[in-house]
């Protein structure tokens, strides 16, 4: 028993001398997992909270926009752009705020919502449709080049046929035949491969539209 007891006080020795060696490293190790822990909870807790206030807030934009309050629907979604950045909801508001800006006849406001949504949407495919929808209202004021500079980056695959339609409806407008063709040969080419997938009927319709337009050029010159 008393060699037991001598093994364990030996033991004992070495944790005490362990600990005053390490003892503090351990303790703060521990408190910046706690701590940690404690400010990802936190994070995940605030997130929720952004969250669920932005979707209010854009239950509010779609009521401004279904009522077609333009001015409503602009100072919302400059609350979830302010406040709410982080969440998806600031770039599905700021497309529908400029969808009712455009429908109410102020197309400036709606390029300044088209173009925070298409430098900062969370979302590649929101930031994506931005562009397009952007340098549509560009070609309707004829900035033609502006336009273009939209539509210059590579989009997600299933927008590809349309940023290369709009490309030749630009073109059209300037009168660059050629190249105009060109861009609608391109989006029925990235149709194609679309084609795969459902929704093929949809997909036929649309590659009618884009022939027609691209047959009423007549021949290249």
């Amino acid at each position: 028993m008393a060699a037991y007891d001598l093994e364990e006080q030996e033991q004992l020795d070495e944790l005490k001398t362990w600990w005053k060696m390490y003892g503090n490293l351990v303790t703060g190790i521990l408190l910046v997992l706690a701590l940690a822990a404690s400010g990802w909870q936190g994070w995940n807790w605030w997130q929720r909270q952004q969250a669920a206030e932005a979707s209010t807030k854009f239950s509010d934009l779609q009521t401004a926009a279904a009522q077609k309050d333009a001015k409503r629907a602009r100072e919302l979604a400059g609350e979830l752009i302010d406040k709410y950045s982080s969440t998806a909801y600031a770039g599905l508001g700021a497309l529908l705020a400029a969808r009712t800006q455009i429908d109410g006849g102020e197309p400036k406001s709606a390029k300044v919502q088209l173009a925070w949504a298409a430098e900062n949407s969370k979302d590649a495919g929101l930031r994506d449709l931005a562009r397009l929808r952007l340098a549509a209202v560009m070609l309707d004021e004829k900035a033609y080049d502006e336009a273009i500079k939209q539509l210059a980056a590579e989009p997600a695959e299933s927008f590809a046929p349309r940023f290369a339609e709009l490309r030749g409806d630009i073109f059209a407008e300037q009168g660059k035949t050629v190249e105009a063709r060109k861009a609608y040969d391109l989006a029925l080419v990235k149709l194609e491969v679309l084609a795969k997938s459902d929704n093929n009927r949809q997909r036929s319709g649309y590659s009618g539209l884009i022939e027609a337009k691209r047959d009423s050029l007549g021949m290249a010159r």
